[in-house]
């Protein structure tokens, strides 16, 4: 009777430890195929985008043409372009950037949103979102040369403004020192405001209609409605529009390059377009890197306290 009990006794746990053996071999096993399938990603993302990231930092501290030897020069390339007006001015030129490629495509896709969730539904919504969005899919290349003849002196805009008897505000858009930079951000609106307008009208589709009907039995008018339930319970899918957008104007370069090429002068001339010039136009590979890296701390200045504001509401 004893062997008995003590047999019975031992076999659970016998069973229980050869159970979490195996389940344990189990888990190790998926994770190390989990890993091989990943491991190709990481290679490329490795190769393609963490080397040279590091390169870009090591050569900031260098006085290098590209080809030759390199010669060490400490933090002199940051000093040189901090002391170039020019260089620094492309900095002030991508935040007048931000209100165009950020701010205008964020704020009206969020009443554009709401309009098409509240009154185009069913084909007729689906049809609005896909014609709206459809510049986001188009490559900024093309965008850049379409808008470039839009906006050119005898371009379709002028034409529009001569035929309403506007013809004295025509003038070449893409080439006025005053203009240029808006003209370009016009672009940027173009490109993105359908994107924001997916994404914040994806996001309303999962608030509460009881909300709505709520506020509206309380009295609330469409604008109070907005103000009060759509912005806060957006705040999350805000965030991202923000975060896409301002890195898009922070390292604008496509549509720069094709439209004004950072002209008339400087007027247009952006981080990304002078990192350009610098590397492989002026062979000044050191000060190219400088701002190359200065660029990413900015953009990482910007973008951390949006994420944070965002994670905060959203919890």
């Amino acid at each position: 009777m004893v062997i008995l009990m003590m047999t019975s006794d031992k076999r659970p746990a016998a069973f229980m430890t050869s159970r979490r053996t195996y389940l344990s071999k189990r888990v190790r096993r998926e994770t190390f195929v989990g890993w091989l399938f990943t491991l190709p990603a990481l290679f490329m993302y490795a190769f393609f985008v963490l080397v040279p990231f590091l390169l870009t930092i090591v050569y900031s501290f260098f006085r290098w043409n590209g080809v030759g030897p390199m010669t060490w020069v400490g933090v002199k390339n940051y000093v040189y372009v901090f002391q170039v007006p020019n260089l620094i001015g492309t900095i002030f030129n991508a935040f007048w950037l931000v209100v165009w490629f950020s701010f205008i495509p964020v704020g009206l896709g969020l009443i554009v949103a709401s309009v098409i969730h509240r009154v185009a539904t069913g084909r007729f919504g689906a049809v609005a979102r896909t014609v709206l969005f459809l510049p986001q899919v188009i490559a900024l290349v093309a965008a850049g040369i379409i808008w470039g003849w839009l906006l050119a002196l005898p371009g379709l805009i002028n034409q529009a403004l001569r035929t309403v008897g506007l013809g004295a505000l025509t003038r070449a858009w893409l080439g006025d020192f005053n203009w240029a930079l808006s003209a370009v951000g016009m672009v940027g609106v173009w490109v993105l405001l359908g994107f924001c307008i997916v994404l914040l009208q994806t996001g309303m589709t999962k608030i509460d209609p009881a909300l709505y009907e709520s506020a509206r039995l309380d009295g609330a008018s469409w604008f109070q409605e907005f103000l009060a339930i759509t912005i806060p319970l957006l705040r999350h899918e805000i965030g991202v529009c923000l975060t896409v957008t301002v890195i898009a104007a922070l390292a604008a370069f496509d549509i720069i390059w094709v439209t004004t090429a950072g002209g008339p002068g400087n007027s247009t001339s952006v981080p990304g377009i002078q990192i350009y010039i610098l590397a492989f136009t002026q062979r000044a590979i050191g000060p190219a890197s400088a701002l190359a890296v200065m660029l990413m701390i900015l953009v990482v200045i910007v973008i951390l306290p949006i994420q944070w504001l965002t994670r905060e509401s959203a919890q």
